[in-house]
Order: structure tokens, then sequence, then C-alpha cells
């Protein structure tokens, strides 16, 4: 292999919430461009977390970055634990003595979300729990990791939400809990960017589209290989897009010399799939978020999204 082909060889990643989804995708997509990779959760072979879902592991992950060509490494670790960050931080430090990318994609709350209803007539313990996995995990883990990453100039900071700055920024997201939850990386993203800047390091927040997850492919009950299906109920589903997909923005960046320019910035997979060229799996290059908007004003054809 080339330097063309694995540009992140030698980097050492973390991607924080690496179990499923968007997380297992990015920790694939930076292991197949050669890195080293940290991936964290609560879901292991032994032991589930609240989401219960035995089907994913970090294990499985680590294996399917080594497999990608890079190196996996699982570290069973919730985020909410202040001293395991630490001691996950700590462990790097010793087997690798840096750290050049932090992802932060801990979640797990998808299960808390309901719409339709006023903030008080919500389940207000569901609420509180959904900003401290959305939130709380995401301050703890940049407080414990930003020492060892800004140890080395040029470090990234990928803060990963749900919507842009510009769709987030003028639109209320059906539940203020959920709300708060997913525009705090914004903004954690922007604040970092200042406090990383004399590091020489970048801070950007990344959003996928209409994100096919497992959990989302299991929901309409489909698969990644007939997932089309699920247009026959929801035409609109048809602007979804793979986990591949925002892999591969964040591996973008992350080999990106230039990505400083973004720094402080809200990305989606698709603004970034128009800047570095990369495609979704099957070749195409959604952009959910701009069929959405899109959609507010008129009736939009998916396929001049993709």
């Amino acid at each position: 292999m080339t330097t063309e082909t694995t540009p992140l060889r030698g980097r050492i990643c973390l991607v924080a919430g690496a179990t499923r989804g968007a997380g297992r995708a990015i920790a694939v997509q930076l292991g197949a461009a050669g890195a080293t990779v940290y991936v964290t959760g609560r879901t292991t072979r032994e032991k589930l977390s609240e989401v219960g879902r035995a089907t994913e592991t970090i294990e499985e992950t680590a294996e399917l970055v080594t497999a990608a060509g890079g190196e996996g490494i699982a570290v069973p670790t919730d985020h909410l634990e202040p001293d395991r960050v630490r001691a996950l931080v700590d462990r790097i430090d010793r087997e690798q003595g840096r750290l050049d990318v932090l992802v932060n994609d801990v979640w797990g709350g998808e299960h808390l979300v309901t719409f339709g209803k006023k903030t008080w007539e919500m389940d207000l313990a569901g609420g509180l729990r959904m900003l401290e996995l959305g939130v709380k995990t995401h301050v703890i883990t940049s407080h414990a990791v930003l020492p060892l990453l800004t140890r080395n100039p040029g470090g990234l900071v990928v803060e990963v939400t749900d919507g842009t700055a510009a769709y987030n920024g003028t639109r209320f997201r059906e539940n203020l809990f959920y709300d708060l939850a997913k525009n705090a990386p914004i903004r954690m993203a922007f604040g970092l960017a200042k406090e990383l800047e004399e590091y020489g390091g970048t801070a950007v927040a990344v959003t996928p589209g209409w994100l096919r997850s497992e959990q989302m492919l299991a929901g309409f009950g489909v698969t990644e290989e007939n997932w089309r299906d699920a247009t026959e109920k929801l035409p609109d589903f048809a602007i979804s897009e793979s986990p591949v997909y925002v892999g591969r923005a964040v591996a973008a960046l992350a080999a990106d010399p230039g990505r400083n320019r973004w720094t402080g910035q809200s990305l989606s997979s698709g603004e970034l799939a128009k800047q570095y060229g990369f495609t979704d799996a099957d070749g195409s290059r959604p952009d959910a978020w701009g069929f959405i908007v899109a959609g507010e004003i008129g009736k939009p054809n998916v396929e001049e999204y993709r």
C-alpha cells in the first residue's frame, strides 16, 4: 500500500462511541486510510448498554477496522465516567505517546426520543438522560483527551451531531431535549476551534444526512442490501445514505493537511463529498440536507440530490 491509499498510516485516532452507526463507519474508514483507531462504547460481547442491541459490539468494530487495513483497538468505556475516560487516555498515551484525531460520536439516546409532546409533557428523567448521553459525555471526553491531543500540533476534533448549524439554527428539532443535545456539539466545535487555535488544531462539527444505521434499517424492516424497498412506504427515504458516507467524510478531513480552513464550522457529509470527491458505498453522492431544505418550499426530485 502507498501513502496515497493509506494517508493516515502512523496516525492515532480515538472514535468515542464506535459501537454502531456513524461511529463504527468512521472508525472503519479511518482504518481503511491506515490509521490506528481506538474504538470505545458500552456494548461488548459480554455486556449490553441500555440501547439493548447485542448485534453490534466494540470488539466487532475493532475487527472491522483491522480488516479494512488499519489497527483497531477496542476499549470498553462509559464516557459518563470521568475516571474511565482518563484511564482510556492514559492507555493511549502509554501505548502510542500521542493522539492525532478525536471523534466525539457518543450518543445512544435514540430510544429516549419522542415527538409530538410539549416539554412539560415529556418524561423529565428521559430528557435529562438524553442530555447526559449527548452533551455531558462529549464534555467529559474532550476535557480528558485534549491535553494529549494538543501535545503535538495539528490535532483534529470532530463533533458528530444531527443537523448543520444553518439548519438547526433556524428550526426546532421537535423535542427540546433532542434539540439541545444535537445543537450542543455544534457549539462545542465552535468553542474548541478557538481553544485549539494556538496549538494548530482544528475542530469541526460533522453531520450525516438521513443515516441508514443498523437501528434505522431495523425500524423500516429492511437491510442495507434491500433498503430501497422502504421507499414504497416513505418515498423520501430514497435520499438516505449509508454510514460509509460520513465515515469517508471524516477520513477525508483527517487526511487533508489544509483542513484548518474548516475549523469552527458545521459540515455535512454531502457538503464534504462535493469538496473531496468521495461517494457513498453505492457510488452516489446524496445531499440529504439540501433535499430537506428544498422540500420545505416545493417537491424536489430525489435524483437531483443524489
